[in-house]
């Protein structure tokens, strides 16, 4: 919703402004809305880096989502996106959560 209001008042949408809805989501654990708003900003071919990847592995090791925060990491690999500690950690966070800890 914030994203088409911004679009119909000519505000753009830039790397930090999704980011920082992500990390939102995250903190709030909306996992499914943290990557509906990642496929969002791909779609609109907003650079995303090892923050946006961060915030979006966060949100789905909150939800319990470690096969999401896996092919979260995978993505970054094709994306040519290097991790980062954050990324990482949570990622094994997400895994080991789950009792995953082997993936």
């Amino acid at each position: 919703h914030l994203f088409s209001v911004m679009a119909k008042q000519e505000v753009e949408s830039e790397t930090v402004t999704f980011n920082a809805a992500i990390s939102s989501c995250a903190k709030g654990g909306e996992w499914k809305k943290a990557l509906q708003i990642l496929s969002e900003m791909l779609r609109s071919k907003v650079e995303h880096n090892a923050t946006t990847c961060g915030a979006a592995i966060s949100a789905c090791e909150k939800g319990g989502e470690w096969q999401k925060s896996l092919q979260l990491c995978s993505m970054m690999a094709q994306t040519k996106v290097m991790p980062n500690v954050i990324t990482c950690s949570a990622a094994i966070s997400a895994c080991g959560r789950c009792g995953q800890w082997e993936e």
